[in-house]
């Protein structure tokens, strides 16, 4: 962890924390003209192209539209909770990133200072409190929206979050055995050789499914099926507070995917085989640019399953979560741990190790390929007879249900 944060000037201070606000801003108003223009392309549309170069100011322009519309509020909400959910489910998107590295130390008008604008020994758990909080924006806001529709996806997307919230945090507790730290920069310092999304590939694939139910996201945006629920948890909400809604969600995913960036691909470090032959391409404002396309490669990916997948049931979703994630999670830890003791010892051979990793990862893939027990097939019930034993017996619930089907038929 550098010796410069807590020392800086409050002026670099106050340049660093506006240049995220706008970089998020900004980086908001891209993803939604990228998300367009990539599902545009998988449907074999257009999308946006009118509105300044290759469409790019139609997000831009869809929000002034949206902030300039009528604000309504309807009669059974509780007015200040109303107001004060959109606003405590955005501000939590925007403080997480005080602790993402995004850049070594560089030159800011003079001044060397760390591209952060600050770090923790427990940097990472302060990420995930913090963007935990936003789900109680969600939860207010269908509560006091006095709809029974936007109560269950407020309902819906805390039960999401708890669920997932806890695998992704599983999935990190590899991250620090390895790195031996939960500061964000550290860890990418311990990264300077190999990326933790090779060693820790298990984790790398919990994580990312975990951010997506995180989100809300398809194809896990239950808190917002508009066949269920007409528009879940923002159904009454127009105008500003409704882009606010919208807004923490387009950073939410920015900021899951600058984690993931941080925890699993090295963070701002250029990608492999460029800083061998470019002294510089870890060094200045450069690897900003690498933090920028790795994250932007998250983005590709949250659109792509939009794009292609269905939307799961609810208790399908649940049951993944909590029936497979979450052991699946556990069982990496304890094998992880296994592991970095044997590796720490010195008892651990490198090349068995790699074959016996080869091995398992071909027995995995082979699961796949073994068919699926078919389950027998129920044998037909006797057909009902009320004087089978020459007494008339009068016929069960569940019988005559049945018999009047049958007879309608």
């Amino acid at each position: 962890m550098s010796e410069l944060f807590g020392n800086e000037p409050l002026w670099v201070v106050i340049v660093k924390a506006v240049m995220i606000f706008a970089f998020l801003v900004v980086y908001t108003l891209f993803n939604i003209w990228f998300e367009r223009r990539v599902v545009a392309r998988m449907q074999h549309r257009i999308g946006p192209n009118v509105h300044g170069p290759f469409g790019l100011l139609q997000s831009l322009a869809d929000g002034v539209k949206l902030a300039l519309k009528e604000d309504l509020t309807v009669k059974a909400a509780d007015k200040v909770v109303y107001v004060l959910a959109p606003i405590l489910a955005t501000i939590p998107a925007f403080v997480a990133w005080a602790v993402i590295p995004f850049g070594p130390e560089a030159n800011l008008f003079g001044t060397i200072t760390p591209l952060q604008l600050t770090d923790l020994p427990v940097a990472v758990l302060f990420i995930l409190a913090i963007t935990s909080i936003g789900v109680y924006g969600i939860v207010l806001a269908g509560w006091s929206s006095g709809s029974i529709y936007a109560l269950l996806g407020g309902l819906r997307s805390s039960a999401q979050m708890i669920s997932y919230e806890v695998a992704m945090g599983l999935s990190l507790v590899a991250v620090f055995m390895y790195a031996g730290s939960m500061s964000t920069s550290e860890i990418v310092s311990a990264q300077h050789d190999m990326w933790y999304f090779l060693p820790l590939f298990p984790s790398f694939v919990i994580y990312l499914i975990s951010m997506v139910g995180e989100t809300n996201r398809a194809p896990f945006d239950l808190p917002e099926a508009e066949g269920e629920l007409v528009g879940g948890f923002h159904t009454e909400y127009s105008s500003l507070k409704f882009a606010l809604f919208f807004l923490a969600e387009y950073v939410n995913m920015v900021t899951v995917s600058a984690v993931a960036t941080t925890m699993f691909l090295g963070g701002w470090r250029a990608p492999f085989g460029i800083a061998q032959f470019w002294e510089g391409a870890n060094q200045g404002w450069w690897p900003v640019l690498w933090f920028f396309l790795k994250t932007l490669g998250f983005i590709f990916v949250f659109v792509w399953l939009r794009g292609t997948l269905p939307r799961m049931r609810y208790d399908q979703f649940m049951s993944f979560g909590w029936k497979v994630l979450i052991p699946v999670s556990l069982a990496w830890i304890v094998c992880v741990a296994v592991i970095r003791k044997l590796d720490t010892e010195g008892m651990l051979d490198r090349d068995t190790f790699v074959w016996a990793a080869v091995v398992i990862g071909v027995l995995a893939l082979l699961s796949f390929l073994v068919p699926e027990k078919k389950k027998p097939e129920p044998e037909p019930e006797p057909e009902f007879d009320a004087f089978a034993g020459g007494y008339p017996v009068p016929p069960m619930p569940a019988q005559s249900t049945r018999r009047k089907a049958d007879d309608r038929a």
